[in-house]
């Protein structure tokens, strides 16, 4: 095969953004989907006039790359910027939601620390810096700042990214650039003060950690791709699909059918690896099929008229030393607008996860019951029934980057450099949100367009 011809599997996020790029570039491309939906875990539904998401609420700027693509976008599909009060984030402890201070003196007055732990802290810029590779992030924040600052920051901001655990989880691959900090600057503390006065390059200065939407929920970013990729370009109900390999050409079977390819980019899950490529040898996929991911019930509620407390946050986080049932609860409708009627509420609240994966397998009566509960208690809402409560299951939600990591990343290499052409993508590896992403997409549409 001549020309390049690029096969995708998976129509989520990763798959539509690669192919983006490989039609700007005018490469020919295929995008095969299992399920009959566009866009993945994105899926914005509307309702009783609340919009909610059943997948991914939000992402950051956290990357040149995601900066640029929705420039590029433009009118096509804009960009929507959280309100300013997502800067403050609330954390519950004994029975009360406090802000997670975010200065020197709301971290001094905080009840979330304890006052030895602050005192500690005074001294984390001349700690040592760690030596292992594999040390676990909840190892690391008792080292280098106290246990209240894991129980009552750590923790939280873990659960409400990961909805995992800071005894398993390993900086180095889960948290990069807070490891950075300790190794390149020796501290959390004195490297977030340099890092700041460093002279930032344009790209960086694109970099402005803002929380994003798009205007009327993440739905029209994956139907914008699909009208430019064009929906004949998209094949869905791929059920049975299988591929094989001979010589540099890789060959998709479908529904009978048999396409070839010079390039193929896989963005699924990774227990459905092997099955999917059987000209890789098994143990080569052992690593990667180890990976562990967390189970986790996404719960929309919605009231059309709201009594509870102030939403003037981008939620609130709890602590597994909490003891509660809910990870968090995000306030969607303080975020961004045209999300729920006037004078209304929409909250996304989040059970399971890898501590408490029992939970996300509740029935749908026991869910409402547990979350009601929690949210009377937590929201100031007095047997409040809501007029929107929709639930979405996910088994694999978030991929846990654990001391296995790196071996896993190493077999990924070894499995594209033995079958060149073979781009293994999405949250197996480069991190597990929006924009890590859309930058994974891009470098890898980069990597097929400039080589051979």
């Amino acid at each position: 095969m001549e020309k390049k011809k690029v096969a995708i599997l998976g129509a989520g996020i990763t798959g539509l953004v690669t192919a983006y790029y490989l039609k700007k570039a005018g490469i020919a491309f295929r995008i095969f989907e299992k399920s009959t939906h566009i866009g993945g875990v994105i899926d914005t539904r509307e309702q009783d006039g609340f919009v909610y998401e059943r997948g991914p609420n939000s992402g950051v700027i956290a990357n040149a790359e995601t900066a640029e693509f929705f420039e590029e976008l433009g009118n096509r599909c804009k960009l929507e910027i959280a309100n300013a009060s997502s800067a403050k984030r609330l954390i519950w402890k004994e029975g009360k939601w406090h802000a997670l201070p975010s200065g020197i003196v709301g971290g001094i007055t905080t009840p979330l620390f304890s006052l030895k732990d602050k005192l500690r802290l005074l001294g984390e810029p001349f700690r040592k810096k760690g030596d292992n590779p594999n040390e676990t992030l909840a190892h690391l924040v008792i080292r280098r700042m106290g246990q209240s600052f894991l129980d009552y920051a750590i923790d939280p901001f873990i659960l409400g990214i990961y909805a995992g655990d800071p005894d398993y989880l390993v900086p180095k691959y889960a948290l990069p650039k807070l490891y950075r900090l300790e190794q390149d600057y020796g501290s959390f503390i004195g490297g977030a003060i340099k890092k700041k006065r460093e002279k930032k390059s344009p790209g960086e200065k694109k970099v402005t950690r803002e929380i994003f939407s798009v205007d009327g929920g993440l739905r029209n970013l994956t139907n914008t791709l699909t009208a430019i990729l064009g929906e004949e370009n998209i094949e869905t109900g791929c059920e049975d699909i299988s591929v094989t390999k001979s010589g540099n050409n890789f060959h998709v079977h479908r529904k009978g059918q048999q396409e070839d390819f010079s390039h193929l980019v896989s963005t699924v899950n990774a227990g459905v690896l092997p099955q999917l490529f059987p000209f890789v040898e098994a143990k080569q996929w052992q690593p990667i099929t180890n990976l562990v991911y967390a189970k986790v019930t996404e719960v929309a509620v919605g009231f059309k008229k709201w009594n509870g407390i102030p939403l003037d946050a981008f939620g609130g986080l709890i602590p597994f030393k909490e003891k509660r049932n809910l990870l968090g609860v995000l306030f969607m409708s303080s975020l961004f607008k045209s999300r729920v009627p006037k004078g209304g509420a929409l909250l996304t609240t989040f059970v399971g996860g890898t501590r408490k994966p029992e939970l996300a397998e509740l029935n749908e009566e026991a869910l409402y019951k547990l979350v009601k509960k929690e949210l009377e208690i937590t929201m100031g809402l007095q047997n409040a029934e809501p007029d929107l409560f929709e639930f979405a299951t996910h088994q694999q939600a978030i991929a846990q980057y654990g001391a296995d990591s790196e071996e896993r990343f190493r077999a990924i290499a070894n499995i594209e450099l033995l079958h060149r052409g073979l781009y293994l993508a999405g949250s197996i590896r480069d991190g597990i949100g929006l924009a890590d992403r859309i930058k994974q997409a891009h470098f890898m549409a980069e990597d097929i367009i400039l080589n051979e």
